[in-house]
C-alpha cells in the first residue's frame, strides 16, 4: 500500500519534468520525529522544487519490506532514485535492496545518531537533507560508498556479536519507556555494561590487513566490525578510521571483563581514546571469519547490524562488499562521480 498525500499522487509520473523521479520510503518508527509532520514537510519541499516523487509511509513493521519492493520496482521502470527516510537501521535495510537492484540511493536521516548520514555530509535536519537530495539529483552526482557485508547481509555503519547486540536490545527497551535520545541511549549502554557479562571462545581468521592474514582462537565478550570512519574517529581509532576510507574494515575485539573493566573501556570510547584502553584489540582487514567454539557452535548467533538485531548461523563472515552504494549527494558534499 502506498500512502500518498494529495500533491504526490501524480508527481512521480508527470510528463513535463525531465528530472529522475524520486521514490521515498519513510519509516514512521524512526527517531523522535512525527511521521505525519515529516511526510507533509517532504511533500511540500518536493512539490515546491518541482521534483517528481512518490512517498511510501511505513506505519507497520511489515510495511518496510513490501514498500521497499514497490519503490524499487517503480524506480527500475522509470530510471529513478530510491531514498530512505529513517534511522541507520532503516537506511541499511533499504540500501541492501537498492544495491542489489543497482539503483542510485538517497537518504533523509531521522535516527538518534545518524552516523551514515554524518559520515557522508548529509544534513540531519529534514528540510536541509531533502534539499541536498534534490540538489544531488539535479546535478546528477553520486558518491561511491563502501558497504560492509555479514554473510549475505549488508551493513553500512557496523556489525557485531556478543555484548554489543545485547547492549542494543537493552537500549531499545529503555527507549520505548523513556523516548529516543542520545542521553537515553548512553544511559542504557551504561546499565548494560554494569550488569551484563558475556563470554565466548571464538576462532577468528582475517585477511587483507597489515598482517595480510592470520588465524587465532581468542576468548571474547564482543567483536565489532566497523565500516564508518566518523564513528571510529569519534571513539579514538584514527588509524582504523583511515583504513576504512582506504577500502578495509575496522575490527574491535574485547575480552571477557568484569564490570569495572567494561565501564573503563566505555569511558575510553566516550573520551575518544579507545586505542589507549589496554583490554582492546583493534586492527583493519578486508575479511574476517568468526566461528564460536562450543558444543552449541551450530546454534544461531545473535548479531547486530546498524542497530538492528537478528540471528545468523555461524560461521560469520564479515567482508568489504563487492559493490559500492551509489549515494546521491550534492557536489558540495565531496567527491563527484
Amino acid at each position: 500500500m502506498t500512502n500518498s498525500l494529495a500533491p504526490q499522487a501524480h508527481s512521480a509520473e508527470h510528463p513535463d519534468y525531465p528530472l529522475p523521479p524520486l521514490f521515498v520510503i519513510l519509516n514512521a518508527g524512526s527517531g523522535a520525529k512525527n511521521a505525519e509532520t515529516v511526510s507533509n514537510k517532504l511533500a511540500t519541499l518536493f512539490a515546491e522544487a518541482n521534483q517528481p516523487y512518490e512517498l511510501f509511509l511505513c506505519r507497520r513493521p511489515g510495511d518496510l519490506s513490501e514498500m521497499t519492493k514497490q519503490a524499487i520496482q517503480k524506480a527500475s521502470q522509470s530510471h529513478g532514485v530510491v531514498a530512505a527516510a529513517g534511522g541507520d537501521g532503516t537506511i541499511r535495510f533499504v540500501a541492501q535492496e537498492v544495491l542489489a537492484a543497482d539503483l542510485p540511493f538517497g537518504i533523509v536521516p531521522l535516527g538518534t545518531f545518524n552516523y551514515f548520514a554524518r559520515d557522508n555530509e548529509v544534513p540531519q535536519e529534514v528540510d536541509l537533507a531533502a534539499q541536498a537530495l534534490i540538489t544531488g539529483i539535479r546535478e546528477g552526482n553520486q558518491r561511491q560508498v563502501q558497504v560492509g557485508q555479514l554473510n549475505d547481509q549488508v551493513f553500512l555503519v557496523n556489525a557485531s556479536l556478543g555484548l554489543y547486540p545485547q547492549l542494543l536490545a537493552d537500549r531499545e527497551k529503555l527507549k520505548q519507556q523513556h523516548g529516543r535520545s542520545r542521553i537515553v541511549a548512553k544511559f542504557a549502554a551504561f546499565l548494560t555494561l554494569l550488569k551484563r557479562d558475556i563470554k565466548m571462545l571464538l576462532r577468528i581468521e582475517y585477511r587483507g590487513g597489515e598482517e595480510q592474514s592470520g588465524e587465532n582462537v581468542i576468548p571474547a565478550s564482543t567483536i565489532l566490525v566497523g565500516n564508518n570512519s566518523l564513528q571510529l574517529a569519534d571513539i579514538g581509532l584514527a588509524e582504523e578510521a583511515e583504513s576504512v576510507k582506504n577500502g578495509q574494515l575496522a575490527i574491535i575485539a574485547l575480552p571477557p571483563m568484569n564490570a569495572g573493566e567494561r565501564i573503563g573501556v566505555a569511558f575510553h570510547g566516550m573520551l575518544g581514546i579507545l586505542s589507549k584502553a589496554p583490554e582492546v584489540t583493534h586492527f583493519a582487514c578486508r575479511e574476517l571469519v568468526v566461528e564460536p567454539l562450543s558444543r552449541h557452535k551450530k546454534r544461531s548467533v545473535k548479531v547486530a547490524m546498524d542497530g538492528e538485531i537478528s540471528q545468523m548461523q555461524p560461521p560469520l563472515t564479515f567482508r568489504v562488499g563487492p559493490k559500492c552504494l551509489r549515494l546521491v549527494v550534492p557536489v558540495s558534499a565531496g567527491v563527484e562521480a
